[in-house]
């Protein structure tokens, strides 16, 4: 096969991201004025931001620009900025930046054009988005709502993200141990491995070293230098816990004084 039929070939539902040539950006504004939002736009608007198969995290300290940047490419592929699938979800006030907007996605016609978005704070809105579908439109696992946190998050990995019969496509995941305990986080690592067997694409935001630690993974560290590819062992979220872990009160020593 030539170039061009490779492209028309990728399962990829992302193979890169863009800028529209009129995209009205102000780069000292927000989220331009983020390092890591920043780069991703210099590179995006180039030759475009290489988006790989499989799993890759977005890893970094609050306010790094992870969130925003996840919030962007799953609003620019179609999905609902609150969290959904494809098929639709809730929206309340809209607070989102207006990145998705500047961002084109490339992929192949062939490419599974289903997706899902995992946001931690406004799934309550996807919730009562399902609950008020007709009954020939719901799905067969009960409302959410009344479950706990962790609980709904892991209902939805699996009718949603790791169903045996689910169609590989494009999942993303902004922050999901939020809701998770230890044992759970385990739970979707293992999902997460499995998701990417099937050809699901994965982009995760995370705090987690757990979630971090799925081997072959793409590890994206996002902070004042911007953007870097790191190996977990690398990653400054890895160091703090090992430390904290080891001698939790060298850290409450300077804390609690």
């Amino acid at each position: 096969m030539g170039r061009g039929d490779d492209w028309l070939h990728d399962p990829r539902p992302i193979q890169r991201i863009k800028i529209f040539s009129d995209a009205a950006i102000d780069p000292g504004a927000w989220p331009a004025d983020i390092p890591a939002v920043r780069q991703f736009l210099d590179v995006a608007g180039g030759d475009g931001w290489e988006v790989g198969a499989g799993v890759t995290f977005l890893v970094g300290e609050n306010g790094s620009g992870k969130s925003t940047l996840i919030e962007g490419i799953a609003e620019a592929y179609g999905l609902p900025a609150e969290g959904g699938s494809s098929n639709g979800g809730g929206e309340t006030r809209r607070t989102e930046s207006p990145l998705s907007e500047w961002l084109r996605i490339e992929r192949s016609p062939r490419a599974p054009r289903w997706g899902f978005f995992l946001r931690a704070e406004t799934m309550h809105s996807y919730y009562s988005w399902r609950d008020d579908l007709p009954p020939d439109g719901r799905s067969s696992v009960p409302s959410l709502h009344p479950m706990s946190h962790g609980e709904s998050f892991n209902a939805l990995l699996d009718e949603a993200l790791d169903h045996p019969q689910y169609v590989a496509g494009l999942a993303c995941l902004d922050e999901p141990e939020a809701a998770l305990s230890f044992s759970s986080t385990l739970r979707w690592l293992a999902s997460l491995d499995r998701m990417r067997s099937r050809g699901t694409q994965v982009i995760c935001a995370t705090h987690s070293p757990v979630l971090a630690a799925l081997p072959g993974a793409t590890i994206l560290e996002l902070g004042d230098w911007g953007i870097r590819e790191s190996a977990w062992e690398d990653l400054e979220v890895v160091r703090l816990h090992r430390s904290f872990l080891d001698a939790p009160e060298r850290f409450l020593r300077h804390l609690l004084d």
